[in-house]
Order: C-alpha cells, then structure tokens, then sequence
C-alpha cells in the first residue's frame, strides 16, 4: 500500500525528476547530518563533556594539596636603642636581607564519607547528563522526520497535482476541440480554464509550502537553509508491535523514566553527603622551609640559616553546629521522598502516554487502510468517468467531479501515509525504543 501511486505513468516522472540535479537526501544522510551539525545536540554535547570534567578525580577532594611559596626581602632601617643604664646606641642605615622558601602538603584521610559521596554524585551527574543528552537527540531526531517526511508528503503531492494539471490540460483541449466542431458551448471552455487555473494555484500553494519545509528541515540538519535537495519518499513501517510489550519496555528504556532513577539515586547520596557532618575529619600535613638572613656589619649576626622538615597529624569535630546539619540530612530527606513521588508520576504518565500513542497509531493504521480503498475505488471511477467522457455520456462538469474526487483521495492518501509513520515515531519514542527504530 504504501508505494501505491495516483497513476504510474513512468514517463511523465522520468521527464519530472530529469530536471532536478540536487542531492537526494537519505534518511540515514539526515541522520547523521543532525547528530554532527544539529545546534541543540551540540549544546547537549558540551554539557556532557562539562559534566565529565567535573566527574574526573581532579574535582573530587581525593588528591593531596601540595603548596609552594618563595619570598626575598630587603631592609634598610635606622635603629635608635636606648638602653636601662642609660646609654644608647644608634645605627643608620643597617641592612639585612632574608629569603624563605617552603613546601607543604596536606591530606585530608577522613571526612566521614562525605567526599566518597560527592565523588558518586559527580559520576552519577555525569550519567545524567549523557541522558538529558539522549532525551534531546531523540526529540532532535522526531523533529528531523516530521519534517522529512513532511517533504516526503508535499513532494508526493507535488507530483499528483502535476498529474491532474496534464489532465486539466487535456480537458480544455478537447473542450475547444469541441466548441471549434460545434459539439459544444463556450462555457465548457470556460469552466475548463477556471478548473485548470485552480490546480494551478493549488500546485503553486504546493511549492511555496515544500520550499519552506526544505528550509525547516535544513535548519534541523543544522546546514544553510537554502541548499536544495530531494528526499527519499520510501515509508518502512515497524511491523509485530505489541502494546504489552512496549509498556514493559518503557519501565527500562524510556529517557524520562531513566533520569528520574537517577535523580532518586544522586538524592539518596546526598542524605549521605550530609551525614557526614556529624563525623570527625582527620587529615595529615607535612612541609619543608628554608630561610636565610643575611645582616650587614652593624648587626652582631652575620648570617642565620634555618631550614628542615614537620610533619603533624590533626583531627577536627564539630561535635555541635546549631542544628545546621540536621536540617540539610531531614531536607535531603524529603528531596528522596519528592523524587520518589516524581518516579511514581512519571511510571503512570508514561503508561498513559503509551496507551494514548498506541491508540492514535491504531487509528493512523485504519485510516491509512482505507483511504488506500478510496483511492482504488476513485480510481476506478475516474477511469470508467474518462470512458464516457470520451463518449459523450456525461458532461465536461461530472468527468471534473471525478477527476476531484481522485486528487482529493490521493491527497488523503498520501497524508495518512506519512501521518502513519510520525504515529509510530511517537509510539517508539514514547516507550524508549526511538534509538533503534527503522526510519
């Protein structure tokens, strides 16, 4: 059914598609053109790699702190001492120098598992990021084949209409072939032209509404709008699909579902992140100084030299922070139990969502079936009309009737075709299956 054309005259599509050079843009093209260039994938990207920057061990408090710093000094000063026995001594101009230098290194061996829980939160962000990453390319790529298909459709209808106008072509001629021998009046002539310049308008209505969807649909690709192509107007529909079963996939596949876990899962480590308020924190530190002064002759001291290593271990506890900690571990409580609440919700709106785009599929299905019985049935009417035209049974006005009658069936056709295929995209998306779907 879903390559049943209007008519097949080859001839006249031959004729149609030699006039057109552009690129024929395939479905896996598209595809992989939107997951390159497509600009919200790309933020979705970055927001990943963000994500997994702050997940490395670098941002985890486990590495040791290593500290250096290095100083020099100079002093010019004037010293005026008095002494108890009254006498004094005054210096001008005394000069020293100093220099330092250190090295310092601290660990922190025990936090109460808080910096072990951050850690697991950072990972579990990352995951996150990579599925609100996956939720974005799969409405990315339900938007790139509503508009695929949506070419595909208008290009089809294109076609039909090229079609009809010969059609229409052919009924004036012969209504003046007739009003010249007599066999008619001029108002079949008329109303063959009115009738012509009606599909005439409908066709140019057509390639103002395919030339905007190509634009849409480059915009999707995230190229320049203008560049022309063709599409593949081939559908493949999804065979064997099973409501039960893709109500039990959804519990394990679907995007939303996913975040929700994991959401549930990065509140359960926060509780934890805060509990370890109430515990000590042992860390250990150790350095290495060297500091040099050097005095000139007015000092008694020529040189002091003073360098060597500490090490020392601490342990602090705040056995009592007024309740603070309290109030972050009863809070994060109630975020687990919120989330919780959110998992639930999202179970029962996904399940209701699948049902409602497995029932909307359903319907696409029987209306694309019989909309693919009008056109059989037009068809045969608009032939067996076209014999008794020839005839002369039936007026110039009926044949035109028929002759709409199968347009608007293959107009109707051919949108339930495509409107078929979105509804099953939907339906996949919905239960998590949209990633490994036939497009």
């Amino acid at each position: 059914m879903q390559n049943n054309k209007i008519f097949t005259i080859i001839l006249l599509l031959i004729i149609y598609k030699s006039g057109f050079s552009q690129e024929i843009l395939t479905k896996d093209t598209a595809v992989a053109l939107a997951l390159e260039n497509n600009y919200g994938i790309k933020v979705a990207n970055n927001n990943v790699l963000r994500a997994k920057n702050n997940s490395s061990i670098y941002n985890s408090n486990y590495l040791p702190k290593v500290l250096a710093n290095a100083g020099a000094n100079y002093n010019n000063s004037n010293y005026d001492t008095e002494f108890q026995d009254g006498s004094s001594n005054i210096r001008d101009n005394a000069v020293y120098n100093s220099y330092n230098a250190s090295l310092a290194v601290n660990y922190t061996l025990f936090d109460g598992l808080g910096r072990s829980y951050n850690y697991k939160i950072l990972k579990e962000t990352h995951k996150l990021s990579q599925l609100e990453a996956r939720q974005i390319i799969e409405n990315t790529l339900l938007q790139l084949f509503i508009g695929y298909y949506e070419v595909a459709r208008l290009t089809e209808d294109e076609l039909n209409l090229i079609t009809f106008i010969e059609i229409s072509e052919n009924r004036l001629l012969r209504a003046q072939y007739n009003y010249d021998y007599g066999q008619s009046t001029k108002l079949d002539i008329l109303n063959a032209e009115v009738d012509l310049n009606n599909d005439k308008i409908k066709y140019r209505n057509i390639k103002k509404l395919l030339a905007n969807s190509r634009h849409n649909l480059n915009f999707v690709l995230g190229r320049d709008v203008n560049i022309p192509f063709e599409v593949d107007t081939s559908i493949t529909y999804t065979l064997g699909l099973n409501l039960e079963d893709l109500i039990s996939r959804t519990k394990n596949d679907n995007v939303y579902l996913l975040q929700a876990n994991k959401n549930l899962q990065i509140s359960n480590y926060q509780i934890k992140v805060y509990k370890a308020g109430w515990m000590p924190t042992v860390g250990v530190s150790g350095s290495y100084g060297y500091n040099k002064l050097m005095n000139d002759l007015s000092f008694s001291t020529a040189n002091l030299t003073i360098d060597g290593f500490s090490a020392g271990l601490n342990l602090s506890w705040n056995i009592f922070d007024g309740g603070l900690t309290k109030t972050r571990v009863q809070n994060a409580k109630i975020s687990v139990e919120n989330s919780q609440i959110l998992k639930e919700q999202t179970e029962q709106s996904l399940e209701r969502d699948v049902r409602n785009a497995w029932e909307a599929h359903q319907n696409a299905l029987f209306v694309l079936e019989a909309e693919g019985k009008n056109v059989e049935t037009n068809k045969r009417n608009f032939t067996r009309s076209g014999e008794q035209y020839k005839l002369g049974q039936i007026n110039s006005i009926d044949f035109r009737l028929a002759q709409v009658n199968l347009l608007n069936a293959a107009t109707n056709l051919n949108r339930a075709k495509f409107d078929t295929k979105i509804a099953e995209l939907v339906l996949l998306q919905v239960s998590g299956q949209l990633l490994n779907a036939e497009f």
